[in-house]
């Protein structure tokens, strides 16, 4: 809008001057379209276009799949992360890493040959377990595997019923065996409302026809459902006692950032639920209450390697990263502390409770950096309740929460300012996804209609990835205005030589064909090279940015390209056009005013400073020769404007001149020029005359100038951080 707007007030304002000036309306029409020209960068859709290209390119080499162009800028202002836990901040291998079963925590052995730790497997609780273990669960081994080690099987299933399913069958063996022994006639599959799965079995043993009920899910789900505990062999009544001994093994085992996942089974009456009958899993004909629980299993998902050092990048980059997770609180606190998402040293409510002992309801919320929300309680906040955690808490952590409430979470951040990534890999993730200024899908574990809803796909579904993204998208947003100063700079150059001819009355010193040569032509690869341009080294250091006041196209930019640079550049052109009519007898008093004779073809015999005849031929050969020599001086001072654009802050001593494909951009530019002004018929098709191999040295010094000037200039901003020179020229 700011360059339509300059280039529209530009040409109708040099319209109404050339009106007034007493030209024909119709020389007012052509000095309008050529101010326009000159001011629209014709070649700035194609470069931006080509940059955005090349970066989605580049991520895609980096596991980021960007869907549409626009997301990689839109990554670089990220201000907030709201990240899954599994998968993502994790491995998603899970193991069985511990048990507990007749009131003792066990550890698990899941090496190949059981000689790890060892336990009585003879043991009643031990088998109680086991079986509900093997029998309720979907997840199954792909055939034809017999030969692979259990460990290295591919299953069908979520990762949690994976791991118990291979600790099972290292443990007990022939899991697939026994299910088709213990046939299975009904069945609730897992769902994050309930938050349990329940199957329905015959039972192998011929003696008791009843049907056995079994239950997995959330521990405390399970346990509100549970009235009895089966201990040693004993079925007890789960008082206080069991439940305080119940709770302190999943505190230990959830403090270890392991997934606790607990069981109970339910023999049912043989007379109330005989052979044959219809069990319906839609109208629940069958208890789902006073179970027996039977125990623990917990599995630990290893924290991805590279996740803590991006968590860290993140907080140097201003971006808060909330981690949003379906995992008790304990769990998910174990795990942010391990990837750095609450800091060491940094506390919760119930950690300032605990240490100065008192009620946790008399601590005052604003004392603790960190927060861990659990989702019913998330559930029952106010907007200004959820907005007061999220503005007073750097580090937050939701757990126990719905695909929905990431919807909530999202426009609460979204509220606040904030310009939100989340990722997601279910279908009911989707909204959230939709509704975040970048959905972030995974490429392996997500569901389809995640993947069409998101902005982006990681395919390795590593966290890391997104740090990578947020980087690039950075590094484009700088690499684009970096680009676009080039490409304006040019346009006063261009657009003064229109100016002049018009308010001084001068031979016209640069043509609008030759214009289109530098917009179309010269300046269109090295505008691209600078999309190669490596990051300078505060990019991840830097707060992100503001979208609303820190736009592509600044004031300071405009003041830059147009007000400093493009003058400099105007002025070599002019220097050039004056050498070359004085070395030709128009000395630069003489050329003043003369426009109407100098473009009469009546005037054959127009006098210059010298007295010599000039005929109209000749006259507009030397014109020509001239647009050339502005044209070449203007690829001249673009030297040295590409290179300096290579950084804004950092001097070129520290950036270096490791952009390969930029270098090729100032030979082809220089080799372009030179094929433009030296190719015989030139001079028909595109009015450009050969010029003196001399004629290449009056832009040099100018060059030189606008090099030594930008130099200078970043030198001061460097030294004097947040200083006049910054606040006008920091673009």
């Amino acid at each position: 809008h700011i360059i339509t707007g300059v280039a529209v007030f530009l040409g109708v304002t040099f319209f109404v001057i050339a009106l007034l000036l007493g030209y024909p309306w119709l020389d007012a029409v052509i000095f309008l379209i050529g101010i326009i020209v000159a001011n629209v960068p014709e070649g700035l859709l194609a470069t931006v276009t080509v940059c955005l290209t090349l970066t989605a390119k580049r991520m895609a080499s980096k596991n980021c799949l960007v869907k549409n162009l626009e997301a990689v800028e839109t990554l670089g202002s990220t201000s907030t992360i709201c990240s899954d836990k599994t998968g993502t901040l994790t491995q998603n291998r899970m193991t069985v890493a511990h048990m507990w079963f007749d009131n003792q925590i066990i550890e698990a052995d899941t090496t190949e040959d059981q000689s790890g730790a060892q336990f009585d497997k003879s043991s009643i609780g031990w088998q109680a377990l086991s079986r509900v273990a093997m029998l309720c669960s979907r997840a199954e081994f792909k055939a034809s595997q017999e030969s692979v080690p259990i460990l290295k099987r591919e299953c069908a299933g979520d990762a949690s019923e994976t791991a118990i399913l291979k600790c099972m069958e290292l443990t007990v063996g022939d899991v697939m065996g026994y299910r088709s022994k213990n046939r299975k006639v009904c069945e609730i599959p897992f769902n994050s409302t309930n938050k349990f799965h329940v199957t329905i079995h015959e039972t192998d043993d011929s003696n008791d026809p009843s049907y056995l009920l079994c239950m997995k899910g959330a521990p405390e789900k399970i346990l509100e459902r549970s009235s009895t505990i089966h201990i040693n062999g004993e079925e007890k009544i789960l008082d206080e006692e069991m439940k305080t001994a119940f709770n302190n093994a999943y505190m230990e085992l959830g403090g270890l950032g392991e997934r606790v996942i607990g069981f109970s089974d339910c023999k049912l009456p043989a007379d109330k639920f005989p052979p044959g009958y219809p069990f319906d899993s839609d109208e629940v004909n069958f208890p789902l209450a006073n179970l027996r629980f039977v125990g623990l299993i917990s599995m630990i998902d290893p924290p991805r390697a590279a996740v803590p050092d991006a968590v860290a990048k993140c907080r140097s980059a201003g971006i808060k990263v909330i981690m949003v997770t379906g995992d008790h609180p304990i769990t998910a606190k174990a795990i942010a502390r391990s990837v750095g998402i609450i800091s060491e040293g940094n506390e919760t409510v119930e950690d300032i409770a605990q240490r100065v002992n008192i009620p946790v309801e008399q601590v005052d919320p604003r004392m603790a950096k960190a927060a861990v929300i659990h989702g019913g309680e998330l559930r029952d906040f106010s907007q200004e309740q959820l907005d007061d955690i999220l503005m007073n808490h750097p580090e937050i952590v939701f757990a126990r929460t719905s695909p929905q409430q990431k919807l909530i979470i999202v426009e609460g951040c979204q509220r606040l300012g904030a310009i939100v990534a989340v990722t997601g890999d279910g279908v009911n993730d989707s909204p959230a996804l939709k509704k975040a200024d970048i959905g972030v899908a995974m490429g392996i574990a997500g569901s389809d209609v995640s993947k069409q809803a998101a902005d982006m796909i990681l395919l390795d579904d590593n966290f890391a990835s997104i740090v990578t993204g947020v980087e690039e998208g950075r590094l484009i947003f700088d690499n684009l205005k970096k680009s676009i100063a080039y490409t304006l700079t040019s346009n006063i150059p261009e657009i003064s030589p229109f100016l002049f001819f018009i308010l001084f009355n001068v031979p016209l010193p640069l043509g609008t064909v030759t214009i289109l040569c530098i917009d179309l032509g010269t300046d269109m690869l090295p505008a691209i090279s600078l999309a190669y341009e490596q990051a300078e080294s505060d990019i991840m250091k830097r707060q992100p940015r503001d979208p609303k006041k820190d736009k592509l196209v600044n004031e300071r930019l405009i003041s830059m390209a147009y007000g400093q640079i493009g003058m400099i550049q105007a002025a070599a052109g002019f220097f050039a056009y004056f050498v070359i009519l004085a070395e030709n007898g128009f000395l630069a008093d003489f050329i003043f005013g003369i426009r109407n004779d100098w473009d009469s073809k009546a005037i054959n015999d127009l006098r210059d400073s010298y007295g010599q005849e000039w005929t109209y031929k000749r006259r507009k050969e030397l014109e020509y020769t001239c647009h050339t020599a502005f044209f070449v001086s203007i690829v001249i001072v673009q030297w040295a404007d590409l290179v300096i654009c290579k950084t804004r802050r950092n001097s070129l001593v520290h950036q270096g001149m490791r952009n390969h494909v930029l270098t090729i951009g100032l030979i082809f530019e220089t080799t372009l020029a030179a094929f433009l002004s030296y190719t015989p018929g030139m001079d028909i098709v595109l009015k450009l005359y050969p010029i003196k191999f001399s004629w290449w040295f009056p832009a040099m010094p100018f060059s030189l100038l606008i090099f030594l000037y930008d130099e200078a200039r970043r030198f001061i901003l460097r030294r004097n951080p947040g200083g006049w020179v910054e606040m006008e020229t920091y673009y």
